[in-house]
């Protein structure tokens, strides 16, 4: 709405399945209460284990903190971890759960435990609390989806930074590359940068760092050694994503439902031999993806699993991603796909390890205590990985300027 794109958004269908790999077939994931007793991603065995360890008869916390596999196994069972959290991880941290922490990374979920002794008492405290306090009216500006559900933009995502910069206008300074920082005697900062018209030098009262935190990290060393070293333990995995295009007929008629092919996407355990994370159903979730009778399919590949793929070229990677889904999902017989992109991060996604949290508070306090004011960090390292939440990190951030700030307004 802030930007202007309010008609441009588009919302997947909050009711689209998603489905999870497990022993060669694709299966729904529940999406509501009355799904839990019929699908068959999960045996009898593990929907109990993970019911009883839900209202809390599992065992306690171990009292340090846990990763999300110690956390999911403790409470909810082994096939709940192994079936959909795994691949969760997998598919949008492209991390390893036995190493994410649980606190850091789901940390509303973690959350539940420490408030009501288990999951489902958490929640149901977290209900009564709301209903205490009710929430303020919500702006009628904002779009209303009908469910949970994820969102995207006419012409894709592109749009939103576009919006944003062009809103802003010549505040925005593209090929600029700040070089070095340094604090002036009033309290503020002059920041060296490289530009396409040579070496400019600006002053500022604050400054906001949402880059990498490796990039900080190099910036930072001259000013603070401790918030540097803090900064430059964050790991990055490398992810690649691979945009192909089949044709309808190629899909598995198994995988059609009313004759097409409708939901989310899936997501591929690790240990179910396939080497791609997940696919996303763009062309299924969004309008115009797609021309008629064709398919379009986003995939990711590598993670801190499978760091290997730095070593693949391009065409390598097409070709893992087109093997892996001929398995499931594509018939074995299909033309080759239309490559439409293949991205390569080396450094692509932070992972929320155990011990983020102590590393980035490190970081903060390094800062403050060395009397480093009005120097910000953000970004998603410290705000999430997802798109919203780095959203809501920005505006966090901003709130927290305009409160430094306000201390020189004129009164």
């Amino acid at each position: 709405v802030d930007s202007g794109l309010k008609d441009d958004l588009v919302l997947g269908d909050p009711n689209a399945p998603r489905f999870v790999l497990w022993e060669g077939k694709l299966r729904p994931v529940p999406s509501k209460p009355t799904d839990l007793p019929f699908f068959d991603l999960m045996s009898i065995a593990g929907k109990l284990r993970a019911g009883f360890g839900a209202i809390g008869i599992r065992p306690p916390p171990p009292g340090y903190e846990e990763s999300v596999e110690e956390f999911v196994r403790r409470n909810l069972g082994a096939e709940v971890f192994e079936r959909f959290i795994e691949p969760f991880c997998s598919g949008v941290y492209a991390g390893d759960p036995s190493k994410l922490s649980m606190k850091a990374a789901f940390g509303r979920v973690w959350k539940l435990e420490e408030i009501g002794g288990s999951i489902i008492g958490g929640t149901f405290k977290t209900i009564q609390e709301r209903n205490k306090t009710p929430k303020p009216p919500r702006d009628p500006r904002l779009p209303k989806p009908k469910g949970q559900t994820v969102g995207s933009f006419r012409k894709g995502l592109t749009m939103l930074p576009e919006a944003i910069a062009n809103s802003l206008g010549s505040n925005v300074k593209l090929s600029w590359k700040l070089s070095s920082i340094t604090k002036l005697g009033n309290g503020g900062y002059n920041l060296t940068f490289e530009t396409p018209e040579g070496m400019v030098s600006l002053q500022s009262r604050s400054v906001v760092m949402t880059i990498p935190s490796h990039v900080a990290s190099n910036l930072l060393h001259p000013l603070s050694a401790a918030a540097a070293d803090a900064l430059s333990q964050f790991y990055y995995p490398p992810v690649a994503s691979v945009t192909v295009s089949y044709p309808k007929e190629a899909i598995r008629k198994e995988c059609l439902i009313d004759g097409e092919l409708k939901g989310f996407g899936q997501l591929h355990p690790r240990s179910q031999g396939i080497e791609t994370l997940g696919t996303i159903y763009s062309s299924s979730l969004f309008p115009n993806r797609a021309p008629s009778g064709r398919v379009l399919l986003l995939n990711y590949i590598g993670g801190a699993t499978n760091t290997g793929i730095l070593s693949k070229t391009e065409g390598e990677l097409v070709e893992v991603v087109d093997r892996d889904l001929r398995k499931m999902l594509i018939n074995p017989n299909a033309k080759d796909p239309l490559v439409l992109g293949v991205r390569v991060w080396p450094k692509a996604i932070p992972q929320f390890l155990v011990g983020h949290l102590d590393l980035l508070d490190t970081a903060k306090m390094a800062l403050r205590d060395s009397g480093f004011h009005g120097l910000f960090l953000g970004g998603n390292y410290v705000s999430g990985v997802a798109l919203g939440r780095c959203v809501e990190g920005a505006y966090e951030v901003a709130a927290e300027v305009k409160e430094f700030l306000s201390q020189y307004a004129y009164k």
